[in-house]
């Protein structure tokens, strides 16, 4: 019985994978997807559309086909994937091409990485902490189509029915008090978060009809008082952002602010309990470290913990997203 061989080949996928990331991003600032939507299939007139070399187009449409974002047809013609087609072609309404392109300036920060890992004086927020309204409208622009999606998803979850308000805790573009006065009319809703995105995510409140009955307050939900009166509180995609001691903190905060009866939605990447992965959690607590801050990946066990601890009853974790987003759910007893 022969021993199994040991090489290199899985090391080398690895370190050679962004460029797998340069792949996609190219194909997107390129438009090679939606070229592709509107018929322009082959690899002669994907290069004629989008202005690149036919050379060029075939290096790239056969990476593309390696990642199976598109497919290769037998007759030579080309086809986007399944989640190519519904985010990556312009003009959809789900499409997530910003969001895609704003992650490529952490390219090189991720290349300094080991400096990072190397700081020794952590903060509790990163760069977020210091945006102008400027940088928060670029941010939120690039990430408002994903956070509608999740919007939309949480209030298929969530019966809200007889709840009266919400407050949402660090909540961006306000994606998900949009998404509940839309489901539910007599709702009202507050997004809490720092002034100058506040101020954007006014914006988007007002070009989504709800301004009447949604707003945003300017504030930092670790050290100011949270608004009063809401009977559910949403606390959702920042959690890597913190450490065990702030997390515990503004779940403490939102238990106390809750009215009794209210409950609480703590969503975000989770690692599992054996703080083994999966890989998408553990990327997004590695990635503090370019933040240099204490922000780490919880586990399902840790959420769980810090709503219990806090005084919720009921605590429990579900998918949100499966594989990627978990909500961990409590209430306030009466």
């Amino acid at each position: 019985m022969s021993e199994k061989r040991v090489d290199t080949v899985r090391l080398q996928n690895i370190v050679q994978g962004f460029g797998r990331s340069a792949a996609l991003m190219s194909a997107v600032e390129l438009g090679i997807f939606t070229a592709i939507d509107d018929g322009t299939n082959t690899t002669e007139t994907v290069a004629a559309a989008v202005d690149i070399h036919p050379v060029n187009a075939e290096r790239l449409l056969i990476m593309l086909t390696a990642m199976e974002l598109v497919y290769r047809l037998d007759d030579g013609t080309y086809a986007n994937a399944d989640d190519v087609d519904r985010f990556l072609v312009e003009g959809k309404k789900s499409y997530a091409g910003p969001w895609i392109l704003f992650n490529k300036p952490q390219w090189d920060d991720w290349g300094r990485l080991t400096d990072h890992l190397r700081a020794m004086d952590l903060k509790i927020l990163g760069p977020i902490g210091d945006f102008t309204v400027d940088d928060a409208r670029v941010y939120h622009e690039a990430t408002y189509s994903i956070g509608m999606g999740a919007g939309r998803r949480f209030v298929k979850q969530v019966d809200l029915t007889g709840r009266q308000m919400i407050l949402d805790l660090g909540g961006g573009s306000g994606a998900y008090c949009i998404n509940a006065a839309q489901a539910y009319p007599e709702i009202k809703a507050v997004v809490f978060d720092l002034p100058p995105v506040a101020e954007v995510a006014n914006e988007f409140i007002a070009e989504n009809g709800v301004a009447e009955r949604v707003s945003a307050v300017g504030g930092d939900f670790i050290v100011d008082d949270f608004p009063s009166g809401a009977d559910v509180v949403i606390m959702a995609s920042n959690l890597p952002m913190y450490g065990p001691e702030m997390i515990g903190r503004v779940v403490q905060k939102a238990f106390d602010a809750l009215e009794p009866g209210g409950e609480m939605h703590l969503i975000g990447e989770t690692l599992d309990n054996d703080r083994r992965g999966p890989i998408g959690p553990a990327y997004w607590g590695l990635g503090q470290a370019i933040s240099e801050t204490q922000g780490i990946a919880h586990s399902e066990a840790d959420c769980i913990g810090y709503l219990a601890t806090a005084g919720f009853v009921a605590v429990a974790a579900v998918p949100f997203i499966l594989g990627t987003l978990t909500r961990i759910t409590g209430i306030k007893p009466v």
